[in-house]
């Protein structure tokens, strides 16, 4: 009789957790799933390594073409967005090209992230000359015009936003960053600024690097935009393993994988790709080293 003595909390304990697990069950979700249900911003199936690897995610895509005349501030570009109506809005994500580049060289990230759940701005900069400052001001500007008077306005939720660069697009990346605190995330991709100090920035911020890159290398550039940023920022510092400064011009799993992971935990708040983020990953055939605050606070 023994049993008596500790069995009525036990029984309790035991009790109300087949309780919860039943009213779970109940509205057709297995235990741990109801905050993932919870969150409004969540756009498509679990994600898994395979489908954030894939050429193309869940959405359908299609394209619009936005020509230079008929906005200001940038040179216009090209917007790919999801097909589906029945999801509601999708978070958005405005990308710059590099020096003397045109949205041509960063096009293949337009579907490959649109297709995951997001409204993409691939654009053209003023001049191919400009530099960072001038390219974080544009990228402000395409968000605008996207958000506002684009003919896929109406699909966007203009809360959740961010950017992404190539080059001197990176270096532009992190000056819109800067500027607009309001922004979710922020993907510098073998970024060049001369500004090589961040303390200011208030977005989760994903710096690329490549480790072969004599034209922005890491030591002067990524690995100094990383280190500037505050201890308490989400970051993570991405160095591609046997690349160049021009790897981010061509489809790369690597570089999508991350990017899609980053923009899906921020921007949509979605944990469920925390997994591909943290623990930190492991250098490999692709990635030289990777660095990062884990678990987000964000």
């Amino acid at each position: 009789m023994q049993l008596h003595a500790f069995s009525r909390p036990v029984v309790r304990a035991c009790l109300a957790a087949a309780v919860a697990t039943a009213g779970l069950l109940g509205t057709g979700l297995a235990p741990g799933a109801r905050a993932a249900a919870d969150n409004p911003y969540e756009r498509g199936p679990e994600p898994t390594v395979s489908s954030i690897e894939a050429p193309r995610g869940s959405y359908a895509v299609s394209q619009t073409t936005v020509p230079a005349l008929g906005v200001s501030g940038f040179g216009g570009g090209t917007v790919y967005y999801p097909t589906s109506t029945s999801d509601g809005t999708f978070g958005a994500v405005v990308i710059s090209p590099g020096f003397t580049a045109y949205q041509s060289s960063i096009a293949w990230l337009g579907p490959r992230l649109a297709s995951q759940g997001f409204v993409v701005f691939t654009i053209d900069t003023l001049t191919t000359l400009d530099q960072p400052a001038s390219r974080g001001r544009q990228l402000l500007a395409a968000l605008d015009y996207l958000t506002k008077s684009s003919s896929v306005r109406g699909r966007i939720d203009a809360s959740r936003l961010g950017v992404m660069g190539h080059s001197m697009g990176g270096g532009g990346t992190l000056e819109a960053a800067k500027s607009r605190t309001s922004l979710k995330a922020a993907i510098p991709l073998t970024g060049w600024n001369l500004d090589t100090t961040w303390p200011e920035l208030r977005t989760p911020t994903l710096v690329v690097g490549a480790d072969g890159d004599t034209v922005a290398p890491v030591a002067s550039h990524s690995e100094p935009f990383y280190e500037s940023l505050p201890g308490s920022l989400d970051k993570a510092y991405l160095e591609l393993n046997n690349a160049t400064h021009f790897t981010p011009n061509s489809s790369n799993t690597t570089i999508a994988k991350y990017s899609i992971s980053w923009l899906k935990r921020f921007i949509d708040n979605d944990t469920r790709y925390e997994q591909f983020l943290c623990p930190l990953p492991r250098p490999s055939l692709t990635i030289e080293e990777y660095r990062g605050n884990c678990p987000h606070t964000s």
